[in-house]
């Protein structure tokens, strides 16, 4: 399983990104994604979850603010997040659920500061 992240970077507070995930996986459109970040010093948490039929789950710390999203003729997950706050600041993971195992891709970095 191949999972390519890319959006990552510098956002003022308040500010938005968009992190995109495409994955190598044929079954893509039958497995769970999700997105999760781990920050300095930090254990990696669950960000967002999608269903192979679109239902999601969000953590609490993100929820009205991010939303993630999946286009499974590309291959592609998304994670929109809006109104960023200092402690989003983390490296954000996009994963594939298959077989009873999260597969993580590389990270990228999001960092939200003035």
């Amino acid at each position: 399983v191949q999972l390519q992240a890319s959006g990552g970077g510098l956002v003022q507070p308040k500010g938005s990104l968009r992190l995109s995930c495409e994955a190598s996986e044929i079954w893509f459109s039958h497995s769970h994604m999700g997105w999760y970040r781990q920050a300095a010093g930090q254990q990696r948490e669950l960000v967002a979850a999608i269903s192979e039929t679109s239902l999601t789950t969000y953590a609490d710390s993100v929820k009205a603010r991010f939303t993630i999203s999946r286009d499974n003729a590309k291959n592609t997950v998304y994670l929109q997040m809006d109104m960023l706050k200092p402690e989003d600041t983390a490296v954000y993971y996009c994963a594939l659920y298959m077989h009873n195992t999260w597969y993580f891709g590389q990270g990228t970095q999001v960092t939200v500061s003035s």
